[in-house]
């Protein structure tokens, strides 16, 4: 199949997050398939730009790339480059999968296929949530979904969800949905790193602190920090590694409540972590940690698992049902007291320590990038096929 996924920011613009992974994973695993994956994003990197050449197709693992610049308003990603590119190419693919909403290029390749009759499948990538939209921007965003979203879900042959969670939340919103179809991310487990003096000096250190847990991802009030650190209280032994980057400014107020709750020498921030040092972290860690608010998904749960390291989550992380079922870790309520006292309970038994980690690697396999894009696969297969039967009459 030919296949275009449309994606606002892209690799190697880490700063956005999960889904830049996630779709990248899955669209390489796609073409090692066979299918022509294409994918076009913007050069948008936090708020700087992409070192990368525009409208030009780049090469990554197999997968045809377009970066596209932005014009104003640039915060919704609008591009008239990208936008001219989807007049052109949408007619000659099989399918397009949109990775987003409430930004333009959602708005604009759904447009574009709907116009030549080509299926697409949308995937909110956990922003159709309720709590999100009555927190950030929710006049806005009402609007956006009044005047732009409703048309596009209502038109989208299928609704991509990565877990049960998301199917839920989506559906308390009374939208006019397409059918559901849940496909999860994969995972890909990192080698160990064999040179610990490769590291960086703060990866280090923070190893040396044990017990150690660990939060990976986007530093961002969703995520459940707020209540984590106060509970680091109940955990006097305990180091908290924070590692991910900070775009709104959200550090400072977790400092204030480190010092407010006398933790702050056992709160590590770290930063933006790749390659050997976010390896080396998800393998020396005691525990991950990851006590969102709201959270579709959950691929450092999933990368934490992979590499047999025990997880602890709030029941409103996607792979909770996952984490419960097989054993890899806790499901506990986020509040500071339950999750202190959880995690104390999680701590003082090494025996479950490392059952829970031996359960959470047996667990990942299921989650292998080849077998999510074969489920994928099969799912752009029946919508095909469903858009054929239907234009057939």
């Amino acid at each position: 199949m030919k296949i275009l996924h449309v994606i606002p920011t892209y690799l190697p613009a880490w700063r956005h997050g999960g889904p830049i992974f996630a779709v990248h994973g899955l669209a390489r695993a796609l073409a090692a398939r066979g299918h022509e994956v294409t994918v076009f994003t913007t050069d948008v990197h936090g708020t700087g730009k992409l070192d990368v050449p525009l409208a030009t197709p780049v090469d990554l693992d197999g997968v045809r790339v377009y970066y596209f610049g932005v014009t104003f308003p640039e915060r919704l990603y609008r591009s008239p480059a990208m936008g001219a590119a989807l007049e052109k190419l949408v007619p000659e693919v099989d399918l397009v999968h949109l990775h987003s909403v409430f930004l333009w290029p959602t708005a604009a390749a759904a447009r574009a296929a709907e116009k030549s009759g080509v299926p697409y499948l949308l995937a909110p990538r956990g922003m159709l949530v309720e709590d999100l939209l009555q927190k950030r921007g929710r006049w806005r965003k009402r609007l956006w979904i009044d005047l732009v979203e409703r048309r596009t879900l209502r038109a989208a042959a299928g609704l991509h969800v990565t877990s049960e969670i998301e199917a839920e939340e989506v559906k308390r919103l009374s939208l006019p949905l397409p059918p559901i179809h849940l496909v999860p991310n994969g995972v890909e487990a990192p080698l160990k790193p064999g040179n610990e003096d490769a590291l960086a000096p703060a990866v280090r250190g923070a190893l040396e602190r044990r017990p150690l847990l660990l939060f990976l991802g986007r530093v961002n009030w969703k995520k459940g920090l707020d209540r984590l650190i106060p509970a680091l209280a109940a955990l006097p032994e305990a180091t908290l590694a924070i590692a991910g980057n900070d775009e709104e400014g959200y550090q400072a107020h977790l400092l204030k409540l480190a010092r407010q709750h006398g933790v702050e020498a056992r709160v590590l921030f770290l930063g933006s972590v790749h390659g050997a040092d976010k390896a080396a972290l998800l393998y020396g860690a005691t525990v991950l940690v990851l006590p969102s608010y709201s959270e579709n998904f959950g691929n450092s749960v999933l990368e934490a698992m992979a590499v047999g390291t025990p997880v602890a989550v709030t029941p409103e992380v996607g792979l909770a049902g996952v984490i419960a079922e097989s054993g890899a870790g806790i499901v506990t309520p986020g509040d500071p007291e339950s999750l202190g006292a959880a995690l104390r309970q999680l701590l003082a038994d090494p025996a479950q320590l490392e059952r829970r980690g031996r359960q959470g690697a047996r667990a990942a396999q299921r989650f292998s990038w080849p077998t999510v894009a074969a489920r994928m696969e099969a799912v752009y297969a029946a919508l095909a096929r469903s858009r054929a039967k239907a234009a057939g009459g």
